[in-house]
């Protein structure tokens, strides 16, 4: 499998961006890439002082924004995941932050609202998302097991773990990670890690400007870097053999050399 990872400036302007993401599908299937991700929030750039509301600008899973994307998953035969704001029935204020997985026939095969919410660096992603409830299952595939997590959920070891143990070969996990004092060191170290003590693949593709820090990387599973970027806009590229994580395991086994009944998994 060949997978694209899209680093991309966002604007305010939805349409903009969703131009934008048609014009990397095709550039993304003339590299022959069976598979594109987009970064966390990639609908629309919500600044910190906005004062839109994330209830305004957010739609539902069946929106114009998600079945533009499928048409050109369908037409293109390009698996696709990218992130949205999914509006709530009822819900005035606040949105939930969800990342949306289609299939190359265009169909929604899994939908991830995520669930542990930015609330830390003097910033509260609560105030306007709504946490999501659904838990972490990953998606099998005819090109491999997917695991998602969203951004500030690498650093909770917990999600990559459970999604590893129940069989994802690859752990996708679209971000908006902000720039700040150490805040690159933190986004490529906790990518790394996930990928050596689960010994699976790590795409992260990551918002880049307004603020935001790149950085985007393929990870294999041994941590070492396959394709990343810095500080522009583009895409990277790198081909997946899941048979590697086999050969990897015969060398590193330490999934299977888990002592479960030794750990204590009740402590808050």
């Amino acid at each position: 499998m060949k997978i694209a990872v899209a680093q991309l400036v966002v604007s305010h302007d939805k349409q903009r961006n969703l131009d934008k993401a048609l014009t990397y599908i095709v550039w993304a299937k003339a590299e022959k890439a069976n598979f594109i991700v987009f970064p966390e929030a990639f609908m629309s750039l919500m600044s910190i002082n906005t004062t839109i509301k994330h209830a305004d600008i957010a739609e539902s899973i069946d929106g114009p924004f998600v079945k533009t994307l499928a048409a050109a998953a369908k037409k293109h035969k390009i698996y696709i995941i990218f992130g949205i704001y999914e509006s709530k029935f009822g819900e005035q204020e606040r949105s939930y932050n969800t990342i949306i997985f289609l299939n190359d026939e265009g169909q929604l095969i899994h939908s991830y609202r995520k669930t542990h919410l930015y609330d830390a660096f003097c910033y509260n992603e609560s105030w306007n998302i709504i946490p999501g409830d659904n838990g972490f299952t990953p998606v099998k595939t005819k090109l491999g097991t997917i695991g998602i997590l969203v951004c500030y959920e690498l650093r909770f070891p917990e999600i990559s773990r459970t999604l590893a143990l129940q069989g994802a070969d690859i752990l996708i996990v679209p971000t908006a990670w902000i720039n700040g004092v150490m805040k690159e060191e933190h986004l490529l170290t906790l990518s790394q890690a996930r990928a050596v003590e689960n010994t699976v693949f790590v795409c992260i593709a990551n918002q880049v400007g307004n603020d935001y820090a790149g950085c985007s990387s393929i990870y294999n599973p041994m941590g070492i870097i396959m394709s990343s970027k810095s500080k522009d806009e583009g895409l990277i590229f790198a081909d997946i053999d899941i048979d590697q994580i086999h050969a990897c395991r015969e060398q590193l086994p330490c999934l299977r050399q888990r002592l479960p009944k030794l750990y204590k998994l009740d402590y808050d």
